[in-house]
């Protein structure tokens, strides 16, 4: 079986792929300060609540956004598993060709997230990750992944304002009944969800008209549910999308242990 593990800022994905099929996934808070142990215990009972086992997990893939906890689940894979990880960098074979100008600058899960959306949804495509950044990632017609657009994430952008409104409080994070506050968590509930739903459409609009086509638009991260019942832009939701993509990745790449690209 293959477990991959998406590293971000503010969770931590993971899932365990029996061939194509995601036999269990997990979301957690990322923790900088947790060793490879502590983890490994924290995935040990994952594992067991999906009657899984340590000795069922023979391939290991992983896109990371803070290095040091890279190294931490390198460290698990080698202590715990016997094999290292395949570590999604540019470096790695992939299903797209990296049209922009940096290929080494794309982090792992861009890379994930358009090659698992060429893959299962078709090209033109584009993926709203919604993390502590909210990333555009973009495929073109032709299969090239060509860039994006990156935006604050909605709790980013609601932590920065609370921080810097002294008279403003932490409010519920839901739609209000209307777009007009008659109130002033209204009125934030508003602005933030609302607002945020017209970035994603400007955005998703502007793309599509650099694109010269309408893109199959894939919502996935954290905050999708919040996001996409509000607006016809998202067509798909996939909760899954990066970890499907760390799955094809790793396929393309045979065995993990051999194509370490850290």
């Amino acid at each position: 079986m293959l477990l991959a593990i998406d590293v971000g800022n503010t969770d931590l994905k993971l899932g365990v792929f029996d061939g194509e099929r995601l036999a269990g996934t997990w979301r957690w808070s990322t923790d900088h300060a947790k060793m490879a142990d502590e983890y490994a215990a924290l995935l040990g009972w994952s594992l067991e609540q999906a009657q899984l086992t340590f000795t069922s997990i023979d391939r290991t893939v992983l896109c990371s956004v803070v290095p040091q906890l890279t190294a931490t689940f390198q460290q698990l894979a080698r202590r715990y598993f016997g094999h290292e990880v395949l570590n999604v960098t540019s470096a790695v074979a992939t299903s797209i060709r990296l049209a922009v100008d940096n290929p080494r600058e794309v982090g792992g899960d861009r890379i994930a997230n358009a090659t698992a959306a060429a893959e299962l949804y078709g090209c033109p495509a584009i993926v709203v990750d919604f993390g502590t950044a909210t990333n555009f990632d973009v495929v073109s017609a032709d299969g090239a992944f060509v860039g994006g657009s990156f935006a604050p994430g909605l709790m980013t952008a609601v932590d920065a304002l609370l921080a810097r409104a002294a008279r403003l409080h932490r409010f519920d994070l839901t739609p209000p009944p209307r777009t007009i506050g008659r109130n002033t968590i209204e009125c934030l509930q508003s602005g933030a969800i609302y607002g945020y739903v017209g970035l994603v459409e400007g955005l998703v609009r502007r793309i599509n008209g650099e694109l010269d086509a309408e893109a199959v638009v894939i919502g996935t991260g954290g905050l999708i549910d919040l996001i996409a019942p509000e607006t016809e832009a998202i067509r798909v939701v996939d909760r899954d999308l990066t970890l499907k993509g760390l799955r094809i990745l790793a396929d393309l790449n045979g065995d993990c242990g051999v194509r370490n690209a850290d």
